[in-house]
């Protein structure tokens, strides 16, 4: 009877562990805040499980709470137009198209879902920088895009990476070329006086743009 109860205790503990969740950690080259220990970051990773499997977007998109980023985390975890989870990974832009392989990241919606790709060269990026580009992303929720919501989504993205940068400054990591790219938009924003007057200009100029319409659904000329 006894060996019976401990057959079965057994092999209930192996059945939980085979249920459990299993995720890709951070890279251990990535440098993390103090506060992001793999305690704490698998405390936080059941939260995010339907957006991706890598804990290094759980990561940033923790870092987005008390930022302007907020509504961008809510939008990814199911609060956007589809109602569901945005699902989140590393991925060659250019097997969508070859015109996307210099791309940072894209948006896009396909069967309904929405999914925001991120190219593998950012792999090793600070959390902080994803979490910037992340914001930027998940304001991306259909098939339209327009001058104005680019101009809105850039200046979303340095908004949050100035704030990140308060919160945790050794995120300015300058042997990543996300952050380089994170550091210029806080330039544009900061020589605008904090206003898109910069990053608008730059984003017209954007030769990616240029057939873009001057408006889309929910945002007026920015």
């Amino acid at each position: 009877m006894k060996y019976l109860i401990s057959l079965i205790t057994i092999l209930g503990v192996l059945s939980c562990s085979a249920m459990a969740k299993s995720y890709e950690p951070v890279p251990s080259n990535v440098k993390l805040p103090d506060k992001y220990t793999q305690e704490y970051i698998d405390s936080i990773s059941d939260e995010y499980k339907k957006v991706s499997d890598e804990q290094i977007f759980h990561v940033a998109l923790d870092m987005l709470r008390g930022t302007s980023g907020e509504f961008s985390r809510k939008a990814i975890l199911g609060y956007n137009v589809t109602q569901y989870p945005v699902k989140i990974m590393f991925k060659d832009l250019s097997e969508i198209n070859e015109a996307y392989s210099s791309f940072d990241a894209i948006g896009w919606k396909k069967k309904g879902k929405l999914y925001i790709y991120i190219n593998p060269k950012h792999q090793y990026a600070p959390p902080g920088a994803l979490a910037a580009l992340l914001a930027h992303e998940a304001i991306h929720q259909d098939e339209y895009n327009s001058l104005s919501e680019e101009t809105y989504a850039w200046t979303m993205e340095a908004v949050v990476w100035s704030e990140i940068l308060k919160k945790y400054p050794e995120s300015n990591n300058l042997d990543s070329a996300l952050v380089t790219r994170e550091n210029v938009l806080k330039q544009l924003l900061e020589k605008g006086a904090n206003t898109n007057k910069y990053i608008k200009k730059t984003v017209y100029a954007n030769e990616g743009y240029k057939n873009l319409p001057l408006t889309s659904p929910g945002f007026k000329n920015q």
